[in-house]
């Protein structure tokens, strides 16, 4: 089969897929070890969920969301390095729900967001432990969910997904740590979960649109850092 630039293709769980690719471009892959998914997606269908979708497999398609979804993946490995497993897990989720819907095998609806005391439960776990790599089972166990439901749940309560929400946590510490401590920028890297100081300068500059070192200047010498800019 021959692929052309921005083409989707999915192959069949325990079969192998060959493809031609022009030498200029580049082929990103993305794999669901069944075992390690078929639980979760059991949950989320109410009972034994099946990989019988054959009119999806080997062609070529097209689907918005998992160009999104993808998108954000590579954005954000390209960004962070390895992926967390917050945005690897729920990056799944979302993809596999569009490929189920497209091969006509729905999960159930869900309706309504977080009830409180589990939107707040996510929230303190979240807070208390900013610096590890969580993942998204464990959020949402919290939330007595499975990760599918959890995903959108979270999403239609606080209107984003929780690796965005997380991002957003960390930036907060992050500029707070600027300005009230003399940290190392790579010590406050460890302290919100980056594994550097240049991963968190690439993320705290999408962000803020200023370095992490200009913002600390900002704060400390707003006169001079303007002067100097």
């Amino acid at each position: 089969m021959a692929n052309q630039k921005g083409d989707l293709t999915v192959a069949a769980p325990n079969f192998a897929l060959a493809s031609t690719v022009d030498t200029s471009q580049q082929v990103r892959a993305l794999a669901f070890p069944v075992a390690q998914w078929q639980e979760t997606l059991d949950d989320a269908a109410s009972g034994r969920f099946s990989f019988d979708l054959p009119h999806i497999y080997g062609g070529k398609f097209d689907s918005p969301a998992i160009r999104s979804a993808l998108r954000t993946l590579w954005a954000l490995c390209d960004e962070e390095g390895a992926p967390s497993r917050l945005l690897a897990r729920a990056a799944g989720c979302e993809i596999l729900a569009e490929l189920c819907r497209l091969g006509g095998a729905p999960f159930r609806q869900v309706r309504g967001g977080l009830a409180p005391w589990a939107e707040r439960r996510c929230l303190d776990l979240m807070h208390a432990r900013l610096s590890e790599d969580i993942s998204l089972d464990e959020l949402a166990a919290e939330a007595r969910l499975s990760p599918f439901h959890f995903v959108r749940m979270f999403k239609r309560s606080l209107g984003v997904p929780p690796r965005a929400y997380l991002t957003r946590l960390r930036v907060e510490k992050a500029s707070e740590l600027l300005e009230r401590t003399d940290l190392p920028i790579t010590e406050i890297a460890l302290e919100v979960g980056y594994s550097s100081n240049q991963v968190l300068a690439r993320v705290f500059t999408r962000h803020m649109r200023v370095t992490p070192s200009d913002y600390r200047r900002a704060v400390r010498d707003p006169v001079r850092y303007v002067a100097m800019s």
